[in-house]
């Protein structure tokens, strides 16, 4: 069953999708509160892991960014790290309020970039009591070294620059200036290199496009970025368990490494074999077992549901 609810982060309105069993009776229940990837929406990724979670017995809770989506803020295609985290725990805080969840269940769930976000918001928001990520990204390593890891310097001093003179031409008085995060045509795609391809294939073919998603983050989204680090306060999570859920194929993966390494514990990292990044998004093949292996840590670490059996 799913209920479309609108919360309040840092003054602006996020909309969301509460997803809860057909058989729900009411609760309390163990909630879990579902991230979207960068420019993502809630009715791509999270949406489906949502709904998933929510078969098994959960409620869930997934959302739009600030700035994004369905929700409130301006400029339109901001990506603000801050501001991502800060969601996160206002989705907790909405939450809270559910007579659906119990409040001393909820966990977190990130994908992708909100990976990387969810880190940062449980190591100090103790309301969190467990943490999971698929395909976790920090976008801020991202951004300064690439997806894969191994881009050259030169290429965040680029756009850095470019958001630099972004700053002034609107201070004259120009329009929002924004840059394009895929490519126009799968050739291009191709060229730009598997990571870049694979994003494109999801994001602007039938396979996943939403005419919502964000195609284009403003060119002052980058010096937002680039000063972030998602991994800093990933050692202040535990005692509270960490599940880490990554394809053995994805370039990205690399970042769910480090977070782990990071991580003290309770923690444990699961390779899906033969999966890129984005293969967890929606390919039933890969987001199967990643939902069971979720399933079962959620059951284990925020419990079963008191109105289910």
């Amino acid at each position: 069953m799913r209920t479309d609810v609108t919360f309040r982060s840092a003054g602006l309105q996020l909309a969301g999708h509460l997803y809860t069993p057909d058989e729900d009776t009411g609760g309390p229940r163990p909630a879990i509160v579902v991230g979207h990837p960068g420019s993502g929406v809630k009715e791509q990724a999270s949406g489906l892991y949502a709904r998933r979670l929510a078969e098994q017995g959960f409620a869930t809770l997934a959302f739009d960014a600030a700035y994004q989506g369905e929700s409130e803020g301006e400029p339109r295609g901001l990506e603000d790290p801050a501001h991502r985290v800060e969601d996160l725990k206002a989705a907790v805080s909405f939450l809270v309020t559910r007579a659906e969840v119990d409040a001393d269940r909820i966990g977190v769930l990130g994908i992708c970039a909100s990976g990387g976000y969810s880190l940062a918001a449980a190591g100090t928001d103790h309301r969190i009591k467990a943490v999971g990520t698929v395909s976790a990204v920090d976008i801020a390593r991202q951004f300064r070294l690439g997806a894969d890891g191994i881009q050259s310097p030169t290429v965040l001093q680029r756009m850095l620059a470019a958001a630099a003179a972004a700053r002034t031409a609107e201070a004259r008085g120009d329009d929002v200036q924004r840059f394009d995060l895929f490519p126009a045509t799968e050739e291009e795609a191709r060229r730009g290199g598997r990571h870049v391809f694979e994003g494109w294939q999801y994001y602007c073919t039938p396979r996943a496009m939403h005419p919502r998603s964000a195609k284009a983050l403003t060119w002052t989204s980058v010096d937002h970025i680039v000063t972030f680090d998602a991994f800093r306060a990933v050692d202040l999570i535990a005692p509270r368990p960490l599940l880490m859920i990554a394809g053995r194929e994805a370039v990205t993966s690399w970042m769910s490494v480090e977070a782990f390494q990071r991580a003290q514990g309770p923690k444990e990292l699961v390779w899906i074999e033969g999966a890129v990044h984005n293969d967890l998004y929606d390919k039933d093949e890969y987001v199967t077992p990643a939902v069971a292996r979720l399933t079962g840590f959620y059951l284990e670490t925020l419990g079963k549901s008191d109105s289910v059996g």
